[in-house]
């Protein structure tokens, strides 16, 4: 996602933009504080060509304490992150696997981890102006150790196969999920597990 081209909607438009670039500052609650956001890629999914033609501007921007985002992209300028081998005195290197191998040696596979989500939505309901915010602040699980990052990807996952089993999902077919997940049902039911889902309106 630090290496890939980035998908978003610009000026109605579908545009290619670099990773590692467009810094956001944003603030969430203690004990975060001052964070900031930047372009990278997946994120968006299948949401530029769903949403493309409806809205003006849409992108996806992943969440790091400060000076994240400008030491990695020092990394991908400096080729750390290329995987096209090189030249090491009279050996075939490949930057990347050097780079991952560092960070595996040097990082701890995993830990009490969180996950920031915030998704802004600006819009009109009839002449007036409106933001619409949803906000997760999810932390990991101490009771059953699951970390933050298996909670957010493995419960929206679960419910998905729930709805579409229990019949809550009535569409058929291949479809992508803004397409087909009832969106109010998905948010409850993800609350019920101890996702906190918080939804603002201005």
């Amino acid at each position: 996602e630090y290496v890939e081209p980035c998908e978003a909607i610009r000026d109605g438009k579908l545009v290619i933009e670099d990773p590692l670039v467009g810094f956001e500052e944003l603030t969430f609650p203690e004990p975060f504080g001052k964070l900031e956001a930047f372009n990278t890629s997946g994120g968006t999914s299948t949401l530029p060509q769903t949403y493309l033609g409806k809205v003006n501007e849409l992108d996806y921007k992943t969440i790091r304490y400060p000076g994240h985002g400008h030491k990695m992209w020092c990394l991908l300028k400096l080729g750390l992150m290329d995987s096209k081998e090189i030249d090491v005195d009279g050996m075939k290197v490949n930057p990347r696997r050097v780079l991952e191998k560092c960070l595996e040696n040097n990082l701890p596979p995993s830990g009490k981890d969180a996950t920031l989500i915030r998704t802004t939505i600006e819009g009109w309901k009839g002449t007036e102006s409106r933001i619409l915010e949803y906000e997760i602040v999810d932390l990991y699980d101490e009771a059953t150790g699951l970390t933050s990052m298996m909670r957010t990807t493995s419960f929206p996952a679960a419910v998905t196969a729930l709805m579409m089993a229990d019949g809550r999902i009535t569409k058929r077919g291949v479809l992508t999920p803004e397409r087909c997940i009832p969106p109010d049902l998905f948010i409850e039911a993800l609350r019920s597990r101890g996702i906190d889902i918080k939804q603002t309106i201005n």
